[in-house]
């Protein structure tokens, strides 16, 4: 099979081959082949570039990375491995049957907010009746849905709050408590319509670049002003910043300069915040998802916002990705597992009894391995709502 990858020759050309990138790739950490390493994905990447077959190794390669981003953090060549990833994907996807109908209908959904709530609902109730194996929900990675959701109400106009999809639809908790921190440091919180259903995140992962293009423009229709834009969500905000490069245009540079991690505004805005109630601090391991950590390199804000309430403590895997990766874990369940185990090890070693994650993924992952894992935003809510801090 041929492939037209039209990936850019200097980006390509970048990597030298010198391998720092390997203990930070997790998909080499776990398999120790090749085959699953950023430079090998690379060399592959050449090979169908300059016209070679794209065969079953090729796919397997490609849709095998969780897309962590750790080795761009580590290259000292400055390889931008993300944009080759994403374009390699976007190839195949539009070339060969690489995305089955099946997950494009289910990518779909997320576009469509009260489709995806009303699908929820039923699953929700699935769950609650065990229609659901729990074999199936464990490897598809579903957590307990909530079968009814508190409702949202804006409360001004200083900042916006995106709520996206699944996490909308799963984790609505998580935005009231992320909507009540902000809201302590005097600012009011302006909510989104349906315009802004998904973010298309999970659609450039799978490299239906087109559809999320499509997403993306109306996104940016659902937050008018210049009011910054925060996202509690890592995945999600790294793509809201990244719009400027999915869309090509003055005006998602402009949408994308808005946007910020929730944490990354909370830092600036600190002491607004209360001071802690005093008693016992609970110690929080932190685990920095991929997305905040080498794509929009906010991931130390999260220490600065948890540090006056609890006792932080580093991990020490220098960052190394748990698995999650967006979808990654519902597809690749056993290599996400594996890749997992290193992360619950770490968090073992650290002592502490609560995991701090800022993504949902990630934090969906994770508690599937039995941690007790919170949103930063949640432990702040609770330090400073019951005094817990």
């Amino acid at each position: 099979m041929k492939l037209d990858l039209r990936l850019d020759p200097q980006e390509l050309e970048a990597c030298v081959a010198c391998g720092l990138c390997l203990p930070h790739c997790p998909t080499w950490r776990v398999s120790g082949e090749e085959l699953h390493s950023p430079r090998g994905r690379i060399a592959l990447m050449r090979i169908v570039d300059a016209g070679g077959e794209a065969d079953h190794r090729f796919v397997e390669a490609m849709d095998g990375c969780i897309q962590c981003l750790g080795c761009e953090t580590a290259c000292p060549s400055g390889v931008p491995f993300g944009h080759l990833m994403e374009d390699t994907r976007e190839a195949l996807a539009e070339q060969t049957a690489y995305q089955p109908r099946w997950r494009r209908l289910g990518l779909a959904v997320l576009g469509h907010r009260r489709t995806l709530a009303a699908g929820s609902r039923a699953l929700a109730v699935a769950q609650r009746l065990r229609i659901v194996p729990r074999r199936l929900s464990e490897r598809l990675g579903l957590p307990t849905i909530p079968v009814r959701q508190s409702r949202l109400e804006p409360s001004g106009s200083d900042v916006w709050l995106h709520t996206g999809c699944v996490m909308d639809a799963w984790m609505r908790s998580t935005h009231a408590a992320a909507k009540r921190v902000i809201e302590l440091t005097g600012a009011g919180v302006a909510l989104p319509d349906d315009r802004a259903a998904c973010c298309g995140a999970l659609h450039v992962h799978a490299g239906l670049t087109t559809a999320a293009r499509r997403l993306a423009e109306r996104t940016m229709k659902a937050f008018p002003g210049d009011a910054p834009i925060l996202v509690d969500s890592a995945g999600c905000g790294a793509q809201l910043k990244h719009y400027g490069r999915l869309l090509g245009t003055p005006e998602a540079e402009v949408f994308s300069a808005r946007v910020r991690d929730v944490q990354e505004w909370l830092a600036a805005h600190a002491h607004l915040l209360p001071e802690p109630s005093g008693g016992v601090r609970p110690l929080v391991a932190v685990q920095d998802p991929c997305h905040l950590r080498h794509i929009q390199r906010a991931h130390q804000h999260v220490r600065t916002v948890l540090g006056p309430y609890v006792d932080v403590v580093e991990l020490d895997d220098d960052g190394l990705c748990c698995g999650a990766g967006g979808a990654f874990a519902m597809l690749h369940p056993d290599r996400a597992a594996q890749v997992r185990e290193r992360k619950v090890d770490a968090i073992a070693r650290s002592g502490a009894t609560v995991v701090a994650s800022a993504n949902p993924g990630c934090l969906m992952h994770l508690r599937r391995a039995g941690l007790d894992v919170r949103h930063p935003v949640e432990l702040i809510d609770d330090a400073v709502t019951t005094g817990a801090g």
